[in-house]
């Protein structure tokens, strides 16, 4: 249990720490993605985003694993940019919604 406990506090710390470095910047405007949100058929749910390949994550409630992802997703595109790389955007994406009888 006190080893459980350790590791959570580090990991708080992590995400404390990549959280501050990710934050938009003044003149930044913020990214947005679709996050697709599945429930599990034993419980809690795993998250995901489409256009950040590998970019996964789960909660045991809906407001966890969105949050979750929201770290995941922060340290994706902190990751990318470290390395000089592009970071996908969704541009030019649209949703339809539909009504079924």
């Amino acid at each position: 249990m006190e080893a459980r406990g350790l590791t959570s506090f580090m990991a708080a710390c992590w995400v404390t720490r990549y959280r501050a470095l990710t934050q938009a910047k003044p003149g930044e405007e913020a990214m947005r993605y679709t996050v697709v949100l599945e429930q599990e058929t034993d419980g809690g749910y795993s998250v995901s985003v489409p256009a950040l390949p590998g970019c996964h994550s789960q909660g045991d409630t809906r407001a966890e694993a969105l949050a979750n992802i929201r770290e995941a997703m922060e340290l994706y595109i902190e990751t990318l940019r470290a390395a000089g790389e592009v970071v996908p955007t969704e541009a030019g994406k649209e949703f339809v919604e539909v009504e079924a009888a």
